[in-house]
C-alpha cells in the first residue's frame, strides 16, 4: 500500500500506533490488526475498515444536457435498505429530472446549477447509516438567461 499508508513514528512512544491510508480506495475496506510488543508484553487492536464510493458515468468532464448517473456503493454487509441524495444539502427529489434506483442517482438533464457537492446516504437493515459526498463539476454556458447582449460599437464585449 505504499506510499499511501504512514505512522507517526514520534507518536509511538506515547502509545499511538496508528496506521494513516491516504488516500483510501475501495479495495482498502477490510479487517486491519495493529499488534506492538513492549518487553515481554505483546497489545494487539483490530479495526475493521469500511469503504463508501461515489462515481461518475460517464467519467468527467460532465457536459450540459448530456445525462450523467452518480453511483453510491459502500462495503457494508448489510442488506441496502434505503438510498437518500441530497444537493448543497437539500433532498433531492427523486422525480423529473432526477430518478434514483438501487444507489443510483440519474440525471438526465444536468444544468449549470447541479454543479456542486452531492451526498448519497445509505441505509441498511442494521440501521447503519453511511454518507459521503462528490463534488460534481459541470461544462456549459453560465450566462444571462436572455442569449441577446447589445455592446455600444467601439466598445468591448464579454
Amino acid at each position: 500500500m505504499r506510499p499511501r499508508v504512514s505512522i507517526q513514528y514520534s507518536a509511538l512512544r506515547t502509545g499511538n500506533f496508528s496506521l494513516r491510508i491516504d488516500p483510501v480506495r475501495s479495495e482498502d475496506a477490510g479487517l486491519y490488526e495493529a499488534r506492538v510488543t513492549y518487553n515481554t508484553e505483546v497489545q494487539s487492536c483490530q479495526v475493521k475498515l469500511g469503504v463508501i464510493t461515489v462515481t461518475l458515468s460517464p467519467p468527467r468532464p460532465v457536459v450540459e444536457n448530456e445525462p450523467l448517473l452518480l453511483s453510491c456503493n459502500s462495503s457494508h454487509q448489510a442488506s441496502l435498505v434505503e438510498t437518500c441524495w441530497f444537493h448543497n444539502t437539500h433532498p433531492v427529489p427523486t422525480s423529473g429530472t432526477f430518478c434514483s434506483s438501487h444507489g443510483a442517482l440519474s440525471i438526465l438533464r444536468p444544468i449549470m446549477s447541479d454543479a456542486g457537492p452531492w451526498r448519497c446516504q445509505l441505509r441498511y437493515s442494521d440501521n447503519e447509516i453511511i454518507s459521503a459526498t462528490y463534488n460534481l463539476q459541470i461544462l456549459g454556458f453560465d450566462g444571462p438567461s436572455n442569449p441577446v447582449v447589445y455592446a455600444a460599437a467601439g466598445s468591448a464585449a464579454d
